[in-house]
């Protein structure tokens, strides 16, 4: 089976369908998903989401790009989120510096902050990065990332620094672009780094993999995701499936 550290049922764009969605992913071979939040409005419903379907987990924390969301009354409401029973994980957190290239101490601060409550709760953590490669690299030196846990969601660095991350032992999360034509370094990653420190996301609604690029991606297109690494790495698809299905389950410490 199939499992999708990162997926974010909880958008709009499945308000039409997403219950059919989601009781339907057992039958494209998905036995379980993370639904992630990403900012505050979507800590309850990725919480009811993950009340609501046996094979749905739940991950809670602010995305960079929100983090103006938090003070600090409100993380004793994150707190809350983080004992739910089905929590799994702190996230998604990190640094996004494409969008938000004005405010990079205030998502420094609050990626830290947020590190801080993963290892306070034991949990670990689904870390954003994007064009922020060395700063997030240096708080994760800093912090000692490898003792909190987690993964670098929809990997996008360098061969070398993939190396450093899977050496600490956080894991890689790999998604749709891994079928992109010009996903050269990626696919290098992927070819580089052991099987046994990748896991499938989609972060669906978004990058869905080819031959369905710029549709709304699922759960379901997973499939493609396994086929292109199992071809980058010279192996089967059950492999794929069998391995980055235990190793999510090793990350999210669950049975």
């Amino acid at each position: 089976m199939i499992f999708d550290t990162h997926a974010h049922y909880e958008d709009e764009a499945f308000d039409e369908d997403r219950d059919e969605m989601i009781r339907t992913l057992p039958d494209y071979h998905v036995g379980r998903f993370v639904n992630v939040a990403s900012d505050w409005s979507s800590l309850e419903k990725t919480r009811k989401i993950a009340e609501n379907y046996t094979d749905a987990f739940a991950a809670f924390g602010l995305h960079p790009d929100n983090v103006g969301e938090l003070n600090e009354e409100r993380v004793k409401e994150l707190e809350e989120y983080l004992r739910f029973p089905k929590c799994v994980a702190v996230g998604e957190i990190g640094l996004d510096y494409h969008w938000n290239k004005d405010n990079r101490e205030e998502q420094i601060y609050w990626f830290r902050k947020q590190l801080e409550l993963a290892r306070s709760h034991r949990l670990p953590v689904i870390i954003h990065s994007r064009d922020a490669a060395q700063d997030t690299m240096n708080i994760a030196r800093e912090e000692n990332l490898g003792e909190i846990g987690g993964v670098i969601h929809c990997y996008a660095y360098s061969v070398e620094q993939a190396l450093e991350y899977t050496e600490m032992g956080m894991y890689l999360g790999i998604g749709g672009v891994v079928t992109f034509k010009n996903a050269r370094r990626l696919k290098e990653t992927v070819q580089a780094v052991p099987l046994s420190h990748l896991v499938l996301e989609t972060d669906c609604p978004y990058l869905a993999p080819e031959p369905h690029r710029g549709s709304r991606n699922s759960s379901r297109n997973l499939r493609y995701v396994v086929r292109a690494i199992a071809d980058l790495k010279g192996i089967t698809a059950e492999e794929v499936e069998q391995t980055t299905w235990e190793n999510a389950c090793r990350m999210y410490r669950l049975q």
